[in-house]
């Protein structure tokens, strides 16, 4: 099964998956060896380990049981757990989880973009059902090593653009910061300005596209200099409000792209000494349920943070079993719920 130099015969064995045994004769190692890759354990060389998962790739995988052993649990990966994002997330995940009486694995990324050495590892030990990975994004190399050993992926609130081969479930970005900032034009606010997430996160620049299309439509110039460059966080969002709100002419209102910035632009307003609604107003994005104790209640864009789980789930299940979803992409809507943190303007 290889040829005169050594190197293994790809025509000889592209037909179909090789089992663990053909594996490791193409590799020339043993079997064990094999298993310990395939099954994410971690004593093997990382030149050993590199050859046989190029030859899984080339090749793929077969196993020589059905994936019986498949541990009865959901592994659940977050880009970062903090705030009331992540629980939204996982009350809907485990809402499907309990119906089918499976676990769930939680891990975090620590703000990385994708996971770091060793988790796949830790995955492919598990053996979970399948791998939800939230506003985050995995490598090529991982996916395939997950597609080899048939354990299926859905992106959740994905960060960027996903893979064609990858399923995903997101919610209506665009409409949603078209809605916000018509709400703004319609209570005769003109100088509106955006808080923007980072510059990697899709949902970001959708909600900011929808923001533009909104005045662009309504005839109103897009002024560069209200659009502020956040990062999803509080101290994000103060930053840049309190730069907003220091122009000679300031914004009458902000538009953030999520709930967090917005909380900073409550913030920078009592800092400067200024009161919402009637100096500035502000409109979030996500609804998390602490922003309808902030003073004043927020006006924010609903992102159904717990449905979009709970259908990332039902695809999951759905792959696992060997289905193949109706819809490769899953797109929710969103809804602007109006509060007391917007009026008309005074100007």
């Amino acid at each position: 099964m290889s040829t005169a130099d050594g190197s293994p015969d790809d025509g000889a064995t592209k037909s179909q998956p090789l089992t663990i045994a053909q594996l490791a004769e193409l590799a020339r190692v043993s079997t064990a060896t094999v298993s310990k890759v395939v099954n994410g354990r971690a004593e093997v060389g990382p030149e050993t380990r590199a050859l046989i998962e190029r030859l899984i790739r080339e090749h793929g995988y077969r196993p020589q049981r059905r994936r019986a052993t498949s541990a009865s649990l959901v592994e659940l990966v977050f880009h970062a757990l903090e705030g009331e994002y992540p629980t939204e997330i996982a009350k809907g995940v485990e809402q499907v989880t309990r119906e089918h009486r499976l676990a769930v694995v939680l891990s975090q990324l620590q703000h990385r973009d994708t996971p770091g050495k060793g988790w796949i590892e830790g995955v492919l030990s598990r053996r979970p059902i399948g791998v939800i990975s939230v506003f985050s994004s995995l490598t090529e190399a991982q996916r395939e090593q997950l597609a080899t050993r048939g354990i299926p992926l859905v992106l959740l609130d994905p960060r960027g653009d996903p893979a064609p081969a990858v399923p995903s479930v997101g919610a209506s970005n665009w409409n949603g910061g078209l809605m916000a900032t018509r709400h703004l034009l319609g209570l005769g606010h003109r100088r509106i300005a955006a808080i923007a997430g980072p510059d990697y996160a899709l949902a970001s620049r959708a909600r900011l596209d929808g923001f533009r299309t909104a005045l662009d439509m309504a005839g109103v110039r897009v002024d560069p200099e209200l659009i502020g460059r956040g990062d999803f966080l509080v101290e994000g969002g103060l930053a840049e409000a309190e730069r907003l709100l220091r122009l000679p002419c300031p914004p009458t209102a902000i538009f953030t792209c999520n709930d967090g910035q917005a909380s900073g632009v409550y913030r920078a307003a009592y800092r400067l000494g200024l009161r919402v609604p009637d100096d500035v107003s502000v409109v979030g994005f996500d609804d998390l349920p602490a922003v309808r104790w902030m003073n004043p209640p927020l006006t924010t864009v609903r992102q159904p943070l717990t449905e979009m789980a709970s259908a990332a789930t039902e695809m999951l299940l759905k792959l696992a079993r060997g289905e193949f979803p109706t819809r490769h992409r899953v797109e929710l809507g969103t809804e602007l719920i109006i509060r007391e943190s917007t009026a008309p303007t005074q100007g």
